[in-house]
């Protein structure tokens, strides 16, 4: 799917997330997060924002487990390869699962529209799929 620049660095939110470490113990380190129209970014240093990790929203299936307790709102991230990654945030903020829900919506119904105008293209550039249409027509 193509986007123009201006659509890829549109930044949708920025701040902390607590993230569930994969290690034994799992414990939550907090994260600086940029979210934008195609990707969430998760930083280990605030300040450098270097050694990132970049999860694009085309491989996210869905924003799932999604629970409220006292201090803070924890949920999972799904991916396409069925692997789930944790997180929290304060409940005071506006939670991140939301913003991340509906970035994830709007890019799948871009890529949804984008997916039908290319099959649509493919379809009227090929032979004889005027004379099929018209078959099926009533």
């Amino acid at each position: 799917m193509k986007m123009s620049a201006e659509e890829i660095s549109q930044v949708l939110k920025e701040g902390e997330l607590e993230k569930r470490s994969d290690n034994l113990l799992q414990f939550w380190k907090r994260k600086t997060c940029v979210l934008t129209t195609d990707s969430l970014n998760i930083y280990a240093d605030t300040q450098k924002r270097s050694k990132g990790k970049e999860l694009k929203l085309q491989s996210i299936k869905k924003v799932d487990c999604v629970e409220r307790t006292g201090k803070f709102v924890y949920f999972t991230i799904v991916t396409t390869d069925n692997k789930e990654i944790d997180f929290r945030c304060s409940g005071e903020d506006n939670c991140w699962n939301a913003v991340i829900t509906m970035a994830l919506i709007d890019f799948q119904n871009k890529k949804a529209i984008q997916d039908f105008k290319t099959r649509q293209d493919n379809e009227s550039a090929s032979p004889g799929q005027q004379e099929r249409r018209m078959a099926r027509a009533p």
